[in-house]
């Protein structure tokens, strides 16, 4: 059986769909359609059936897919083996991070990677932690960056290995003439008063946030969400309210800003690489992780 095939069953059956993984595997829905017809053909069997406007493994598609992922594994091994065998980081990678991580840590650490290991083609997509952690367990993706926060930790798949790169302490973003801009160092506690600026609600750093606050006994009055800081910043130029903002990926701070550090030193990001297990062995994930991290520690001195 051809390998490709059985690469795009078990990516219908990740995905759940023949357009889903048709984006898992950068293709076209119609390049998907036609491997799978060819697989059917192969086997003799049917594996996919249809399910109202979707689509539905069969038991012979379960059957195969389950040993796709078996097959896939042990391939990824192999592969794994050989690059390992060269010494080289040779080949493609594919990474995935979250945005201030891609503006912050990939501008320096792609093109350092690049100079240093020119036969290693790498792809970079932007996407949040809950995207880009189950894009590593699929196999979608080859590593990603991801990040928790010292008092909520992200939950984290087995099969993973994860490799610290920097903490990324916060600040207190506040207009020029709020009464603390002149402070050396402030507390969440000091702002019980004040409008905020935050991430949009549901999303895992706008949930840090509420469990921050409220563990200090402050019910945050969020007036503003943005996704992005430097949009965030924007709006606190304007006199808008404050934010928590990361340093990381932070950008030019508009003059009407102040900055003031947390006092507390243990309310910073934890930002991390993680891959599957069974590519450990890569020189290339070695070479990503150690570039990022070299990377991550001029940011933070």
């Amino acid at each position: 059986m051809n390998l490709d095939r059985l690469r795009t069953l078990y990516a219908v059956a990740r995905h759940g769909s023949v357009s889903g993984a048709a984006e898992g595997l950068h293709v076209t829905t119609s390049a998907v359609s036609q491997q799978l017809a060819k697989l059917e053909r192969e086997t003799g069997q049917q594996l996919l059936a249809k399910n109202g406007r979707g689509i539905r493994l069969t038991d012979a598609g379960r059957l195969l897919s389950d040993h796709a992922a078996r097959i896939l594994s042990q391939v990824e091994l192999a592969q794994a083996d050989l690059e390992a065998q060269r010494g080289h980081a040779v080949g493609e990678l594919l990474l995935g991070a979250f945005p201030t991580a891609v503006r912050g840590l990939f501008p320096d650490a792609l093109s350092r990677l690049r100079g240093e290991h020119p036969q290693l083609n790498v792809r970079l997509q932007e996407m949040e932690p809950d995207e880009s952690v189950p894009s590593v367990v699929r196999g979608d993706i080859d590593l990603a960056v991801v990040l928790d926060w010292y008092n909520k930790p992200l939950p984290m798949p087995g099969g993973l290995v994860k490799a610290a790169l920097l903490d990324d302490p916060v600040d207190v973003a506040m207009p020029a003439d709020h009464p603390l801009a002149g402070r050396r160092a402030v507390e969440p506690e000091d702002f019980v008063d004040d409008e905020w600026i935050s991430w949009p609600k549901g999303g895992f750093c706008y949930d840090w946030l509420m469990v921050t606050l409220r563990g200090k006994g402050i019910e945050p009055r969020i007036r503003h969400t943005a996704h992005e800081h430097h949009t965030q910043l924007s709006l606190i130029a304007a006199g808008l309210g404050i934010a928590v903002v990361p340093r990381l990926g932070r950008g030019p701070v508009p003059e009407a800003v102040r900055m003031v550090p947390v006092s507390q030193p243990t309310m910073r990001r934890h930002i991390y690489a993680i891959w599957r297990a069974d590519a450990d062995r890569r020189p290339s994930i070695r070479a990503a992780v150690e570039v990022l991290r070299s990377v991550g520690e001029k940011i933070v001195d």
